[in-house]
C-alpha cells in the first residue's frame, strides 16, 4: 500500500480530509513500504513481541522484547492469603498446572516447617508426571503442526482429554485445578480412578509409539530439525537454560534426581541426555521422558500408601467435613482459613522443581502475616526467549519456525507467555532489492 493510496483512505464521504495528527509521519515513508495493516491479521492478536534482522534469507539478528503482557501477578500475591494466591500460578504456565502449584506449596511448606503425609506426596509425584506428559504431547505435536504434520496433533490431543478426565475426577476441574495446596492436597482421589489412570497408561506407550513412527525417522521431520537451532553445553549453561533445553546440549540434570522432593528420592527412572543440542535432540528427549513418566506413575500407583491427604494441624489445613458437623472448634478453624489465612513465622526460602519447561522457582519471603511479604517466580521459559538470537542466528527464516517450536513451541508450549509475561510481535528487517519494513503476527 503506497502512502498515497493510505491518505486516500483518510477522506471523508464529502471529500475533504479528516485532521490526522499520524499524515506528516506517513508521508516521510517513501518507496517499497508496506504498513503492518496491510498483513497483520487484526482478529488475532499476536502473542510475542520483537525484531527480527535478517538479509536475504538469512537471520542476523533477532531481539525478543520481554515484558509487554505483564499482568502484575507477583504484585497480586502480596495482597492475597498464601492459599488465594495458589490460583494464581495455574494461569502462569497454563500447561504445567499442578507442577507450579508444586512448587509454591513446597515454599509455603519450607515457611512453615511442616511436611505433607505420605499419600499426598505421592499424589503429588502421580499428577506432576501427568501434567508432564500433557505439556511435552502439547510441545511435540503442536510443533508438528508448525511444521506441516497435522496427524500426531489429532492423535495425542484424545490422550490429552483422557487425562483432563483425570483432572477434572480429582479436583472437579480441567486445567487450573487448584489441587496441590500447602499441608497436602485438596481432597483424596475417588474409588476407581487409580485403575482407570493404570489401564490409560499401559496404553499410552502404544501411542507414543504410534507419534514416533510418523516423526523420527521421517525425512521432512528431520530436514527441519536435525543441526536447527544448535546451543552448545557451555552456551546453554551461560544462558541460564534448564530442563529439555539443557539437557538436549548433553547436561544431565534433573531436579528430581539432584535436588529430590516429595517422593522423587523414592523412584526409579532415566535422564535422557543429547548430544547435539538441536531441535531433533530435544524432540528426542521429550519423547523419552513421556517414557520415564509412565514408568513413575506405574511406580507410584504400585506404592501409594493409605492415609491421610493433609497435615494434622487446623490452622494450615481445613478440618473435614464431617469434623465440621460435630465440633465447634472445626467450623471456626475453617471460617479464619478461607477468611483470614493462617500465619507464616518470617523468613524466606526459595524453592525449585523440575517443572516440564525446565527449573521453575519461587523465592518467597514472609514477614510474619498471613500474606506474603514478596513472591518471586523464576519461570524456565523466561532464560530460554533470551536465547533466541544465539539459535537463530544465521539460519534461514523458515528454520525460526521450527526453533521458536522448540523453545516456545509456536502455540504456548516451551514457553507460555503469560509464564514470563511476553509479547512478541516480530518486525522484520530484510535487505533483497529495497529496504523493507513488516510486522508479522507468527502464530
Amino acid at each position: 500500500m503506497s502512502v498515497q493510496t493510505w491518505l486516500k483512505t483518510l477522506q471523508c464521504s464529502c471529500g475533504q480530509k479528516q485532521w490526522q495528527p499520524d499524515v506528516e509521519w506517513a508521508e516521510q515513508y517513501g518507496g517499497a513500504v508496506m504498513y503492518p495493516s496491510a498483513i497483520t491479521d487484526k482478529w488475532n492478536p499476536p502473542p510475542w513481541n520483537g525484531f527480527f534482522n535478517w538479509t536475504g534469507e538469512s537471520v542476523k539478528k533477532c531481539d525478543p522484547h520481554i515484558g509487554l503482557l505483564h499482568r502484575g501477578t507477583e504484585k497480586l500475591i502480596e495482597y492475597k492469603t498464601y492459599l488465594q494466591a495458589l490460583p494464581y500460578f495455574d494461569r502462569l504456565d497454563y500447561v504445567s498446572m499442578m507442577c507450579n502449584e508444586q512448587a509454591y506449596s513446597l515454599a509455603v511448606e519450607k515457611l512453615l516447617n511442616i511436611q505433607a503425609p505420605p499419600r499426598a506426596q505421592w499424589i503429588r509425584v502421580l499428577y506432576g508426571e501427568m501434567t508432564r506428559i500433557l505439556n511435552h504431547i502439547m510441545g511435540i505435536t503442536a510443533h508438528a503442526l508448525d511444521i506441516g504434520a497435522m496427524t500426531p496433533f489429532f492423535w495425542m490431543f484424545e490422550e490429552r482429554e483422557k487425562m483432563f478426565e483425570f483432572y477434572e475426577r480429582v479436583s472437579g476441574a480441567r486445567m487450573h485445578a487448584a489441587y496441590v495446596r500447602p499441608g497436602g492436597v485438596h481432597q483424596d482421589m475417588p474409588l476407581g480412578l487409580m485403575d482407570d489412570i493404570y489401564e490409560w497408561c499401559k496404553n499410552f506407550s502404544i501411542r507414543i509409539d504410534e507419534v514416533e513412527e510418523m516423526l523420527t525417522n521421517n525425512r521432512i521431520w528431520r530436514n527441519r530439525t536435525v543441526d536447527i537451532g544448535v546451543i552448545g553445553a557451555e552456551d546453554a549453561l551461560n544462558c541460564g537454560f534448564s530442563g529439555v533445553m539443557l539437557r538436549g546440549s548433553g547436561i544431565k540434570w534433573d531436579l528430581r534426581k539432584s535436588q529430590p522432593y516429595d517422593k522423587y528420592d523414592e523412584v526409579e527412572f532415566d535422564v535422557p541426555v543429547g548430544s547435539n543440542g538441536d531441535c531433533y535432540d530435544r524432540y528426542l528427549c521429550r519423547v523419552e521422558e513421556m517414557r520415564q513418566s509412565l514408568r513413575i506413575m506405574h511406580q507410584c500407583l504400585n506404592k501409594m500408601p493409605e492415609g491421610e491427604i493433609k497435615v494434622d494441624d487446623a490452622k494450615v489445613a481445613p478440618p473435614k467435613r464431617s469434623e465440621m458437623k460435630m465440633s465447634m472448634e472445626s467450623l471456626i478453624h475453617h471460617f479464619k482459613l478461607y477468611t483470614e489465612g493462617y500465619q507464616v513465622p518470617p523468613g524466606s526460602t526459595y524453592t525449585a522443581v523440575e517443572a516440564p519447561k525446565g527449573e521453575f522457582g519461587v523465592y518467597l519471603v514472609s514477614d510474619g502475616s498471613s500474606r506474603p511479604y514478596r513472591c518471586k517466580i523464576k519461570a524456565p521459559g523466561f532464560a530460554h526467549l533470551a536465547g533466541l538470537d544465539k539459535m537463530s542466528k544465521g539460519h534461514m527464516l523458515a528454520d525460526v519456525v521450527a526453533i521458536l517450536g522448540k523453545i516456545l513451541l509456536l502455540l504456548f508450549i516451551i514457553i507460555v507467555v503469560g509464564s514470563i509475561d511476553v509479547i512478541i510481535v516480530i518486525i522484520v528487517i530484510f535487505d533483497m532489492y529495497a529496504n523493507v519494513i513488516c510486522i508479522f503476527n507468527i502464530i
